[in-house]
């Protein structure tokens, strides 16, 4: 198991010592994502006279609609990697049962060849059976 890491953001002007067991690049990830959210935020009209319970509620809203679009997103993403892994799946075997009767093909033909060099050698021998007997 990893060891905790402690960093030092700051996070809307404040400095904040976060802790956990993600690397301090994440931390300090974690920490620029909210500042973009709240500098957001600080820009919409009426920002400034919400009641900081209010402006905390929005933010932790919107943090949750990120976070549930794109839970979403990803969901939608697993199944299209789930439907791309079923159709390599069956043109896998499309390939495979292409093969096996390319194969069959080739000695089918192989078989007819003989049968053909064969049907040949009797023509001929019958030909000068023929020629013999005129």
């Amino acid at each position: 198991m990893s060891s905790r890491n402690k960093t030092q953001v700051i996070i809307a002007g404040k400095i904040y010592t976060l802790s956990g067991y993600e690397s301090e690049e994440y931390l300090q990830r974690v920490a620029t994502y909210l500042n973009s959210r709240i500098a957001e935020f600080k820009g919409l009209d009426g920002y400034h006279r919400m009641s900081p319970e209010l402006k905390g509620i929005m933010l932790d809203l919107n943090i949750a609609d990120d976070y549930f679009k794109m839970k979403k997103k990803v969901e939608e993403l697993e199944q299209e990697l789930s439907q791309k892994d079923k159709e390599i799946y069956e043109l896998k075997h499309e390939l495979i049962t292409a093969q096996i009767r390319l194969e069959n093909a080739g000695k089918d033909n192989s078989v007819l060849e003989e049968k053909n060099a064969q049907l040949q050698k009797e023509n001929i021998q019958l030909e000068t059976q023929l020629r013999n007997q005129k």
